[in-house]
């Protein structure tokens, strides 16, 4: 059974958090700046990824499933990282360290790793990892952590993309008959939802109160990613392992390409720029709250659609086969950014005309763009 108590308290916890961390952030100076890539209004509050941690935390001491405290915990020391970084700069490398810390805590605590990647094959049995097993969980899990933190660029689109793929993991815990992890999912997506009522924009509050920070993006990311590999493994997994990359589609999909653009200019995979799908959209003309929800109906879609075709019965490598295409086509587009920033503006022009005094060609200048 599901417990009640513990997804009511969750939410509660990181909503009196808020309200008690967001003076205090202002006073000990844990606030984001403007400045630089960063072009959002005032000093924000870097407390969301504290008051959603506590949150979750809580909550495991009404339904504590023994393998989520180890994650919980580990993705605990994350935060901490994350929450230095706001402070001081931490450089790209240190971050990667303690991930890679972080998941093998995670790996010698529960004794979990990727196993199998499912049939890749026709009429295959599960492709086996062997020897790369650990190996390749530390890189997976250290993927979805990074991929998260590169979503963390404007209001909303972090949790927004967090509160997908929680619903979708809850879809199918819930339908397969995994009560422990439903329960901490259901408070997860609850945690999720108190921090997106401060972050996300409303009709009648045009910026955010307070933003996650690298912190809370890394520990999202870290919890996202061992929840994914927990539902694809073990003796019972309550779906293939393709299912999951169908429900992280668009953090991982866009995180890849950059990663592989910045590798071919010959940068840092790790270094900053303007070059995610959330920028060539608003450089196509869309605003914040238009790219933000474009973004989280395209990765609503590619959730249903992952799961919803694993019900149906699609054979798991037809679902990686369709993946793969898809994300190469995204790959695609992305090295013509600007043929698409044209084709999507010019969609813009033909339903809506562009704000008075401003040239149809140029970004606007948006607040809280990170």
């Amino acid at each position: 059974m599901i417990d009640i108590l513990a997804i009511i308290i969750a939410p509660c916890v990181t909503l009196a958090v808020i309200r008690f961390l967001s003076p205090l952030a202002l006073t000990l100076g844990l606030v984001d700046k403007p400045g630089g890539r960063k072009d959002h209004d005032g000093e924000v509050p870097l407390i969301g990824g504290i008051a959603m941690f506590a949150g979750l935390a809580v909550s495991l001491v009404f339904a504590p499933p023994p393998a989520n405290v180890a994650v919980v915990i580990a993705a605990g020391l994350l935060l901490i990282i994350g929450v230095l970084d706001d402070y001081v700069f931490l450089s790209a490398y240190s971050r990667l360290l303690a991930q890679v810390s972080a998941s093998l805590i995670v790996i010698l605590v529960n004794d979990q790793y990727l196993l199998s990647l499912g049939s890749l094959f026709f009429d295959s049995a599960p492709f086996a990892l062997g020897a790369a097993a650990i190996p390749f969980t530390i890189f997976s899990a250290v993927g979805v952590t990074n991929a998260m933190n590169m979503s963390d660029g404007m209001d909303g689109l972090a949790g927004g993309l967090t509160l997908v793929a929680l619903v979708a993991l809850a879809c199918v815990a819930g339908i397969n008959g995994a009560p422990g992890q439903l329960t901490f999912l259901l408070a997860f997506i609850g945690v999720t939802i108190a921090f997106l009522a401060f972050n996300m924009r409303t009709p009648w509050r045009t910026r955010a109160q307070i933003f996650m920070g690298n912190g809370g993006s890394m520990f999202l990311g870290f919890a996202i990613a061992w929840l994914l590999i927990q539902l694809t493994q073990g003796a019972t997994p309550v779906m293939p392992p393709i299912v999951a990359l169908w429900i992280f589609a668009v953090p991982l999909m866009d995180t890849v390409c950059i990663m592989l653009r910045r590798i071919s200019k010959g940068r840092s995979p790790f270094a900053p720029d303007r070059e995610h799908l959330h920028h060539v959209l608003l450089l196509a003309g869309y605003t914040v709250n238009q790219t933000v929800w474009i973004m989280l109906a395209i990765a609503a879609l590619f959730a249903a659609g992952g799961v919803g075709a694993y019900y149906a019965g699609v054979p798991e490598f037809i679902l990686t086969y369709l993946f793969l295409i898809i994300a190469a086509g995204y790959f695609w587009a992305m090295q013509r950014a600007w043929k698409v920033m044209k084709l999507l503006h010019r969609h813009l022009l033909a339903t809506a005309p562009p704000p008075v005094g401003m040239h149809a060609a140029r970004p606007v200048k948006r607040s809280t763009i990170k």
